[in-house]
């Protein structure tokens, strides 16, 4: 995994963290799933990084 992928990813968990607080705040359910969502896909994306990373070793 790249230091690029793992910055990037890293934003992305944060700005969803950010969101879903934010929708947590305001009462807006819909920007706290969206914040949610942003966290899972900055997860999915982590583990498709490792799983790519274990296979070229």
């Amino acid at each position: 995994m790249g230091l690029d992928d793992k910055i990037e990813n890293a934003a992305e968990k944060l700005s969803g963290k950010a969101k879903e607080a934010t929708g947590r705040a305001t009462d807006d359910e819909r920007l706290e799933a969206e914040g949610r969502t942003d966290q899972s896909k900055a997860d999915l994306k982590d583990a498709g990084e490792k799983v790519k990373d274990a296979f070229k070793h």
